[in-house]
């Protein structure tokens, strides 16, 4: 009887090892099976998705191995895409990056930051010397000077509108970086400009920048970033795509509920300023960042849903200005079998 329980004793421990050694391969190649990928970012606010979606853990439960790349313009941005150093990016619809998904080297496959009427959204700036020189109002640039960082940019987008529903024109002149602008403004080298409300808020409470209208007056809805990656991983990667869009959903949901509609309490809301202060007004103490972040809260799409019509106005508004060929359709830009 010892001999028969020692026996089944033995058997029953080889059988427990047995099925350790198989389980352990499987949990460690799928542990070593995370998607490296290489997300670019712009220290904005409006990429905040992507940051809460790292932090929280959400690329990690996707499979995905995130490491952030940052840019301080959109069309670099979209270059770097395209060649894949970058696997997927959150920025402005640009010329350049239109042109490269005429090339077959980019593609749309989501929706980011929006314009909200329910939410403050971007705003329309100009220097103090105009200001002082009787610059009040949107009406009141013709013949001033707007700020871009490069032809074809979103800032050319949005000077380019709001001075055609005027009957205005302005002369644009880029800066190619958001940091060279803003110098630009203060000093009145340049005498208007239009940016998201975390960075636009604090230049106004300056006193050196003056705040006269909001972007949506002029562009409603406005879809004013995407979701886009490379062309060949769009039609021949769908499961890491799809991975990251999940990942990315998550991040604005949990975004959209703490700073935007405000909707998961005053614990969460703290959190999230944190959170996003790990990235963006870095070299700012957090008691002096965290008001920029708290009233620059804009929506970003739920479920990375793409405003077409939005996106088609832009379209043709760069298609008017021959910034990019005629032939371009929402097809050559946008994958549309990834967009709600």
């Amino acid at each position: 009887m010892t001999n028969l329980v020692s026996r089944r004793t033995t058997l029953g421990l080889i059988s427990l090892l047995g099925a350790a050694i198989v389980s352990m391969p499987t949990a460690l190649s799928s542990y070593a099976a995370d998607t490296k990928i290489n997300v670019g970012a712009l220290r904005f606010t409006s990429h905040a998705a992507s940051f809460v979606a790292f932090e929280r853990g959400y690329f990690k439960d996707e499979g995905l191995d995130v490491e952030f790349k940052f840019f301080q313009a959109a069309q670099p941005m979209a270059v770097a895409v395209a060649s894949k150093d970058v696997d997927y990016a959150v920025t402005a619809i640009s010329g350049g990056l239109i042109s490269l998904a005429e090339k077959g080297a980019a593609k749309v496959i989501g929706g980011a930051l929006m314009e909200d009427p329910a939410i403050d959204g971007q705003k329309i700036l100009v220097s103090d010397a105009a200001f002082k020189d009787g610059v009040t109002e949107p009406s009141k640039l013709d013949g001033r000077s707007f700020a871009m960082t490069q032809s074809g940019s979103s800032f050319h987008y949005m000077g380019a509108k709001i001075a055609a529903k005027e009957g205005i024109t302005v002369s644009f002149k880029p800066l190619q970086k958001v940091g060279a602008i803003i110098g630009a403004l203060k000093s009145g080298q340049v005498d208007a400009w239009s940016i998201v409300p975390h960075i636009a808020k604090p230049l106004d409470g300056s006193g050196a920048v003056h705040i006269i209208g909001n972007v949506a007056d002029y562009i409603p809805d406005y879809q004013v970033t995407v979701v886009f990656t490379s062309a060949d991983k769009a039609a021949n990667d769908r499961d890491t795509s799809m991975s990251f869009l999940r990942a990315f959903s998550k991040g604005a949901d949990d975004f959209n509920a703490a700073l935007v509609d405000k909707t998961a309490g005053d614990e969460a809301a703290e959190e999230m300023v944190k959170l996003v202060h790990k990235y963006v007004y870095t070299d700012r103490p957090y008691e002096k960042a965290a008001p920029s972040i708290r009233n620059g809260a804009m929506r970003i799409s739920p479920n990375a849903a793409l405003n077409t019509a939005s996106v088609q106005d832009q379209l043709d508004w760069f298609k008017s200005e021959k910034l990019v060929k005629d032939s371009v359709t929402m097809d050559t830009l946008v994958d549309s079998s990834y967009v709600n």
